[in-house]
């Protein structure tokens, strides 16, 4: 017999499934809790820390990595459905001090 719900790749099925997003960076589809959540104001990226933020959304990995995958395909226009320059400068400044905190905590 078929469960109800809906199926996810290599993920469970059921009401215990967890949401899946993919990054825009690296296209990775991951868990939506693994990935940070970012919202259009006006022509500025910013990063959606609580998840509240109205507007649609892009998830994109903890990582500058990925973020300048994403710069460098211009993944944030066709994400955010726009036809213009977007400025990511407060997501960057976002994981880099997240990417600073990290390391703070790391013992040499």
């Amino acid at each position: 017999m078929r469960q109800h719900g809906k199926l996810e790749y290599g993920g469970p099925v059921g009401p215990h499934a967890a949401p899946q997003r993919t990054c825009v960076g690296c296209r990775v589809r991951t868990a939506k809790s693994e990935l940070l959540r970012l919202v259009l104001v006006e022509d500025l990226v910013v990063p959606d820390l609580r998840g509240r933020l109205s507007g649609r959304g892009a998830s994109l990995h903890h990582s500058l990595g990925c973020l300048e995958l994403a710069e460098r395909r211009r993944a944030f226009p066709r994400a955010f459905r726009v036809q213009r320059t977007l400025d990511v400068s407060r997501v960057r400044a976002h994981l880099e001090e997240e990417n600073q905190e990290m390391s703070c905590r790391t013992p040499s």
